[in-house]
């Protein structure tokens, strides 16, 4: 049976949809902080180690879940995703301990990764060449609003059933979601195991091994993992920042948050517009990702100033323009994957990049918490996120001096 246009973008809303409620958890956690912690009697180190543990757990399915959307397609993939993060944010609701609360992080940790691989692959069975990079940026721009409405959301969820009701609604708000896309999707065969010529990709098979002998795969792998750790920090413990600094209270973080994230959403739309602008205008595909990556690393330098700032929109506004000069720089490594590596391998590679950047966040989320324990403040940490964009782009200037212009062997 053919997909109309219109049921192909109902299916693809329906999964962004069920995405935004996989991705309730993180906000969830990281803004109801103060009320966890008073139950549970956690430290900021003990805070900082959870947020690290359930890192780890989605670092390390990342390099499962690409094998395993290819081997059961779209409908068993979305079914056995949907169902898994599902089963996993609703049980956080009956942890009546810590280590209750640690088990239910590590399944949803596990089972929120297959997200990102199972959007791709749906993208590419609903919809053709043309309109794939449409329907890209049409899931972001949906990702990007549900982050930005969930500050404002949450309190109000919190106040009502507390936590606990909070995790049980993203839960079944993941059920609700796939019942919906399963009625859509009646009658429908999708040919999603159909080779695409356009894509010319031919794998060759092979397991990891080949490409972790490439010089130029640990060029990208190593600069993904430091700068997504100043990613997952400000993801985590931007809450937190704000309450210790200005002393807002939960529904007080709805505004600032969404600054944030707004400029997150702002910035991979304007790097990806103006890396096209470039390239259209003759720059080179390796000059265009260096300059994107320069002009997003210098960016984020200056991010330590906000500790002295006393204006909470002041700060806000800085942590926006963070975020976006991160999904530039962030954007170009991607880019410069598809630059270097063979198609063969890019799934490869990409995951690869993707279970490093997680391993970054593991580390720093880990490591705020001690530091916050230790008395230190966040003055450490944001040097260190200054500086991460400046490191990583010399890493690749250094493993690749020639710029990327030559593929991984295949």
């Amino acid at each position: 049976m053919r997909i109309s246009p219109a049921r192909a973008w109902l299916l693809f809303a329906l999964l962004c949809a069920a995405g935004i409620f996989n991705a309730m958890d993180r906000p969830i956690i990281a803004i109801l902080k103060p009320d966890m912690s008073a139950e549970f009697g956690w430290s900021d180190a003990d805070f900082g180690r959870l947020a690290a543990i359930t890192q780890f757990a989605a670092a390390c399915s990342f390099l499962f879940t690409g094998w395993m959307i290819d081997r059961l397609g779209v409908r068993r993939s979305l079914l056995v995703g949907v169902t898994a993060w599902s089963i996993a944010a609703a049980a956080h609701g009956w942890a009546s301990t810590g280590w209750q609360v640690v088990a239910a992080r590590i399944g949803l940790g596990a089972t929120e990764a297959v997200q990102t691989p199972l959007t791709i692959k749906t993208v590419a069975t609903l919809f053709g060449t043309k309109m794939r990079s449409l329907a890209i940026g049409a899931g972001t721009l949906i990702a990007a609003l549900g982050t930005i409405a969930l500050p404002f959301f949450i309190p109000f969820l919190a106040a009502n059933w507390g936590w606990r009701g909070s995790l049980i609604f993203a839960g079944a708000g993941g059920f609700v979601i796939l019942a919906l896309w399963w009625v859509a999707a009646r009658g429908i065969v999708f040919d999603d195991k159909a080779e695409d010529p356009a894509l010319d990709y031919a794998d060759d098979g092979r397991p990891y091994g080949p490409i972790l002998t490439e010089r130029r795969t640990w060029a990208v792998v190593v600069a993904k993992a430091i700068s997504d750790s100043t990613w997952w920090l400000l993801n985590f413990w931007l809450p937190d920042f704000y309450r210790r600094v200005f002393g807002l209270s939960t529904e007080g973080l709805a505004k600032p948050l969404a600054i944030a994230f707004l400029g997150s959403g702002l910035g991979a739309l304007f790097a990806g517009w103006l890396s096209g602008r470039l390239i259209e205008r003759g720059w080179v595909p390796a000059r265009v990702r260096r300059a994107v990556m320069l002009g997003s690393a210098l960016l984020v330098l200056p991010v330590p100033v906000v500790l002295g700032f006393g204006n909470l929109w002041a700060v806000a506004t800085m942590m926006g323009v963070v975020l976006a000069a991160h999904q530039g720089f962030s954007l170009s490594i991607f880019a410069t994957i598809t630059d270097i590596v063979p198609r063969s391998k890019v799934g490869r590679v990409t995951a690869f990049g993707a279970f490093c950047g997680n391993l970054g966040g593991v580390a720093i989320v880990w490591v705020t918490g001690e530091v916050l324990a230790g008395g230190a403040g966040y003055v450490p940490v944001f040097v260190f996120a200054a500086v991460s964009y400046l490191i990583a782009f010399a890493w690749l200037r250094v493993m690749l001096p020639a710029g990327p212009k030559a593929a991984v062997e295949g």
